[in-house]
């Protein structure tokens, strides 16, 4: 139950499923016994634990991408919280966490700032082909006046379509709205606090848009949501920028669609499945690529930890954690 100590020190025991900034690990260090990371994947990792290690693990730090399934929690016969670094809680089994009365908890808004950031560079740098210009300046061909034109649509009065007005789609369309973009959103529900057009369906937002910018949260029921259908009426001057999760595109539609001119570009700061990226997708001119940075500044990582900090101590405390998971995604 929350509070309860470890025989052994007296120290609640915490998992740590993967490598986190050392800042937070020293952080942990001092109020928690920490077992992990291990070097492999969780659930091998979990089954590789001592009976007695096991059988004092208390709460588990996680990624969203990385999370827990029911096996591994089944090893874990004191879990009492599974804790998510970042907004993200895609790979925890919320299921099996319901059926043992696991609290899962996570980090909701605290890189918002930043992801919106990464968005619109991704943008900026799609629709404006800088990765292109950059390319084109490195090589010496404008020293060498070799003529090449970057001329084409730019950001002002363009329409912005958003897939998932949460917090980081909000940031993201209060700076769309400072480049003078028409903003519209797609989301489980229609919004009465905002000013933006709502669309009833994905595919009526990306027939309307110039951009559509992918900012939802992933789950089971919206992998592949943006697919060749979309990507089709998204039509062949539409970007799509994807700041959310890899498994929201169809990558094979993706690289089919850059390569046929269904649609001029891209902006992806995940992909399906990370580290790796299909070389077809390297060898596309016309997107813009980045390793899942969105979240990667000092601030938002500050906040972040300052999150589950603060959900950890709460549990072991016997309060509620002040970030549990929404209330209907337990459902």
């Amino acid at each position: 139950m929350p509070g309860e100590m470890t025989a052994a020190n007296d120290r609640p025991v915490v998992f740590l499923a993967s490598k986190f900034r050392p800042e937070l690990v020293s952080a942990l260090g001092q109020r928690y016994t920490l077992l992990g990371p291990m070097g492999k994947p969780l659930p091998e990792a979990v089954a590789a634990l001592p009976a007695a290690d096991a059988s004092s693990v208390r709460a588990v730090l996680t990624l969203g991408t990385i999370g827990i399934d029911r096996a591994a929690m089944g090893r874990l016969p004191s879990l009492g919280l599974v804790c998510c670094l970042g907004s993200g809680y895609e790979g925890v089994d919320l299921a099996a966490a319901k059926d043992r009365g696991i609290v899962v908890a996570h980090s909701p808004g605290a890189n918002a700032s930043s992801v919106a950031d990464v968005a619109m560079g991704l943008l900026i740098t799609s629709v404006r082909r800088m990765f292109s210009a950059n390319a084109f300046l490195l090589s010496g061909d404008w020293e060498r006046r070799v003529k090449r034109s970057f001329i084409g649509p730019g950001l002002t009065g363009r329409r912005m379509g958003i897939f998932g007005l949460g917090q980081i789609g909000e940031r993201i369309a209060l700076r769309a709205a400072a480049f003078e973009m028409e903003i519209g959103y797609f989301n489980r529900r229609q919004r009465t606090d905002v000013p933006y057009t709502y669309f009833p369906s994905l595919l009526s937002l990306a027939e309307w848009a110039d951009v559509l910018m992918i900012a939802v949260r992933a789950d089971a029921g919206n992998r592949h949501a943006v697919d060749a259908e979309v990507l089709r009426v998204l039509g062949a001057n539409g970007h799509v920028i994807n700041i959310s999760r890899g498994s929201m595109i169809d990558e094979d539609a993706l690289v089919d669609a850059l390569q046929r001119g269904v649609i001029a570009g891209a902006g992806l700061d995940v992909f399906e499945s990370e580290p790796v990226v299909p070389e077809a997708l390297r060898a596309l001119k016309q997107v813009a690529l980045v390793p899942h940075i969105g979240s990667e500044t000092d601030e938002a990582v500050a906040a972040m930890s300052t999150m589950v900090l603060a959900n950890l101590e709460a549990f072991f405390a016997g309060r509620a954690v002040p970030t549990p998971v929404p209330s209907e995604a337990l459902r």
